[in-house]
């Protein structure tokens, strides 16, 4: 590794290791572990919430990632006045939330109980470095049963019928009933995995993650490509019901749920990421030809 970037990784570690910091650390450590192992042995397990893990490992290292631009603007003498009332209300939600083994209400305080701590520690301005990191982490959070199931079912339906239409149009017997695809002698069944709403979230902060990372000045293409995120994320899920739907067809019911079932999982995420590079390259495209048009104009007034 370069010097420079082990001497970046030592003061990073250096400000975390503070004693207030190592405290507040040990501090959330004992609120939250309980939660991340009733996470790991619960839910986490489930296939619609497996994102868990991973959202929890990259919101850390964006946190990590933005720790020295947050200590730059920190004003560790002034406390805001917003962090207590944020504080109490992250502890209110994790006291209700344990208490009653409610998920959304314990795993959602711990987004407002670092930003209270930030704003108590470091001021306004480093929580608002730290906004992303933060905003991600919500992503993380285990929705009711109640809510995936309503909003889970329109989109199976709309999923089954954009796949039904595909099939149909390259030749394939195709034909539906609800969420039951019938592909030739094959009965497929779109299940929530397959088509939910948490695989859309799944690839909507991903979508959000690659937006921050690949950072870029246009104010345009960041909107447009976070808004596109959305129906990239459906056309992802149609890809992989399609696919499914033809391992099955060509090759059998035994490969379609059993190794390639899997495998669909690694298209739907390959396909969202190449609609997400297609889109974003056409969108920086269109923004150097609108800024090109712009400056020809001005040089155009000018002469």
């Amino acid at each position: 590794m370069h010097a420079g970037a082990l001497h970046g990784l030592h003061l990073r570690w250096r400000h975390a290791a503070q004693p207030e910091w190592l405290l507040l650390w040990g501090g959330l450590a004992a609120l939250y572990v309980p939660t991340l192992y009733r996470l790991a042995t619960g839910v986490w397990n489930r296939p619609a919430q497996a994102h868990g893990p991973l959202i929890l490992v990259l919101s850390l290292w964006l946190l990590w990632r933005k720790w020295p631009a947050m200590r730059a603007v920190a004003t560790p003498g002034r406390t805001a006045a917003a962090g207590w009332p944020v504080l109490f209300a992250a502890m209110l939600l994790y006291v209700v939330g344990r208490s009653q083994q409610i998920l959304l209400f314990e795993v959602g305080s711990a987004p407002l109980a670092a930003a209270a701590l930030l704003l108590l520690k470091q001021g306004r301005r480093a929580m608002l470095a730290q906004w992303f990191a933060l905003a991600f982490m919500a992503f993380m959070v285990p929705l009711p049963e109640a809510v995936i199931s309503t909003l889970t079912m329109p989109m199976k339906m709309a999923v089954s019928m954009v796949t039904e239409k595909i099939l149909y149009a390259a030749g394939y017997p195709v034909g539906r009933q609800g969420v039951l695809l019938q592909v030739g002698p094959y009965q497929l069944l779109v299940a929530d995995a397959c088509a939910g709403l948490q695989t859309v979230l799944t690839l909507e902060a991903m979508g959000l993650l690659y937006l921050n990372v690949v950072t870029h000045a246009a104010a345009l293409r960041n909107t447009v490509l976070a808004l596109l995120i959305v129906p990239i994320s459906f056309f992802a899920n149609v890809t992989r019901v399609t696919v499914l739907a033809l391992v099955t067809y060509h090759l059998g019911d035994a490969a379609g749920q059993g190794f390639l079932h899997q495998f669909a999982g690694l298209v739907l995420f390959f396909s969202a990421l190449l609609l997400i590079l297609a889109v974003d390259a056409a969108l920086v495209t269109m923004v150097a030809v609108r800024a090109r048009a712009k400056l020809a104009r001005t040089e155009a007034r000018r002469a």
